[in-house]
């Protein structure tokens, strides 16, 4: 069985600030798009894994990770783990750059 691979343009790559939260809405999931320091593209789901933890775009980005607004949890922005958790992570989605475009790869 083949599965089929959907690339959604979100956002100009030169029009994203760098360690600022961006978010968009693909379906009923809302994503949260961080462009690091070093050029990086990372994308989260918009929320944290806690209930009333609020949107994660309007976190702190420190290296690769991400501090939730709420809790203070330190988020892998590569992988969505919570630091000092076993189980507990974010839902990342891969991010594809092509001729200045940024596309969430489903």
């Amino acid at each position: 069985m083949l599965k089929t691979i959907t690339r959604i343009p979100v956002a100009h790559y030169s029009n994203l600030k760098e360690r600022k939260g961006f978010s968009i809405k693909i379906d009923q999931v809302e994503i949260a798009l961080f462009k690091l320091s070093n050029g990086k593209i990372f994308a989260l789901e918009n929320r944290s894994p806690y209930s009333n933890g609020g949107v994660l775009s309007k976190g702190i980005i420190s290296g690769e990770y991400l501090y939730c607004p709420v809790y203070d949890l330190k988020i892998s922005l590569a992988d969505g783990k919570i630091l000092d958790s076993d189980s507990d992570k974010v839902r990342t989605f891969k991010v594809e750059i092509k001729e200045d475009i940024v596309f969430i790869v489903l």
